[in-house]
């Protein structure tokens, strides 16, 4: 799941890369005062608290509920949940569109869907792998190890695209490193206390592959994107519509091959006493999907670009305790440095990032970075969570 402005909605792009300019994308007028002395809500429309607030909970809560759904002991069907995630996000972002919500998507243009089509299918390599490695390890753990993406991203976009790594960045890459060798370690410790020790090493070596291709998808997708988005002229919700409904056809055609839809496999992936809840998770990941963005968004636009920053690097913290709150992740001394070590690197790269973003606005430009819309930031963000 990556982090977030007032500064003249423009903020550097504090996890995934090399500090490219991120512009406003969703900016609205302040709600109108309700009548006859009715509720004031342009106070929460404008409150930094309220939008940072609203980030974190769609963060967390969308990174709990896909841990949940795929969490069953018999699950096997990732194509099928993903594909429904992107039909509830499309059908979402539709209809408000028709409510007039959103008022500034562009109507779909084949033409640029072709284009835009392998973006789309790196998407779906980013999304599936981290589902599936998400099947198979906790929380913390994959928290602790998304960072490592951070890594592959600002040297993909070094040699890609001009971007330079600062002695502070270098300085939070050598802590990921540290945090996801403790946590690999934890995990290792707590793997051959149990009781089925070989089960569960197969199990965790299992999941670090998924995760490993995870890191190497995520960086292809956001690379490949940055390198694509400033040719669309993609903004506001152009890029979050077209990367779900592309990816639709690709998941379905995937399920339809991969995975068992036999009455017999149905119901054990769906057994009647949580059959509802995993349905209305589903459901709600594709719609947390829609607010992750908004929420994104939102902050961007009512706080700085230092709180946008350290939003992200300090909601790392919250989204890894949650998986000792409410799964079985092993509390161990090994788990919660990990933990710790990670949220540190966290904040590292996120003052790394502002400190290089102000020396940027001091010098004169040399080179033409590419732009991502804030649409795009804040569509990989909810494709992270």
């Amino acid at each position: 799941m990556s982090d977030k402005k007032n500064d003249d909605y423009g903020v550097r792009d504090p996890e995934n890369g090399d500090g490219g300019k991120v512009e406003a994308a969703y900016s609205r007028s302040p709600s109108p005062r309700g009548n006859n002395g009715g509720f004031d809500w342009s106070k929460i429309d404008n409150s930094p608290g309220a939008s940072v607030l609203g980030y974190c909970l769609a963060s967390i809560s969308m990174t709990v509920v896909n841990k949940y759904v795929v969490s069953g002991s018999s699950w096997n069907m990732n194509f099928l949940y993903l594909a429904i995630q992107s039909i509830v996000c499309v059908v979402a972002i539709q209809a408000c569109k028709q409510a007039g919500l959103i008022t500034n998507l562009s109507p779909f243009d084949p033409e640029k869907g072709k284009r835009w089509f392998p973006v789309s299918v790196l998407l779906v390599g980013m999304i599936y792998t981290g589902a599936k490695a998400l099947q198979y390890i906790s929380v913390p753990v994959y928290t602790i190890f998304k960072n490592l993406t951070i890594i592959v991203i600002a040297y993909g976009e070094v040699l890609w695209f001009g971007g330079s790594v600062t002695p502070t960045i270098l300085l939070s890459f050598g802590l990921i490193i540290f945090s996801s060798m403790v946590a690999a370690w934890a995990d290792a410790d707590a793997a051959g206390r149990s009781a089925k020790a070989s089960q569960s090493f197969s199990t965790l070596q299992v999941g670090y592959t998924w995760m490993g291709l995870n890191v190497i998808c995520q960086a292809a997708f956001v690379l490949g994107m940055r390198k694509v988005i400033k040719k669309m002229g993609f903004k506001d919700w152009d890029t979050m519509f077209y990367n779900n409904f592309l990816t639709i056809p690709v998941l379905i055609i995937g399920s339809l091959l991969v995975e068992d839809w036999s009455a017999d496999n149905l119901a054990r992936n769906f057994p009647e006493e949580t059959r509802t809840n995993l349905i209305l998770g589903m459901v709600y990941s594709g719609l947390c999907a829609i607010f992750i963005s908004y929420s994104s968004a939102w902050c961007i636009r009512v706080t700085s670009s230092t709180t946008y920053s350290m939003v992200g690097a300090l909601n790392k913290l919250p989204i890894a305790v949650s998986g000792l709150i409410f799964f079985d992740a092993p509390v161990t001394f090994g788990s919660v440095s990990a933990i710790f070590i990670g949220f540190v690197s966290g904040l590292v790269y996120a003052w790394g990032k502002i400190r290089q973003g102000e020396k940027a606005k001091m010098s004169l430009p040399v080179t033409n970075k590419p732009v991502m819309s804030a649409s795009s930031q804040s569509n990989n963000d909810a494709s992270n969570a």
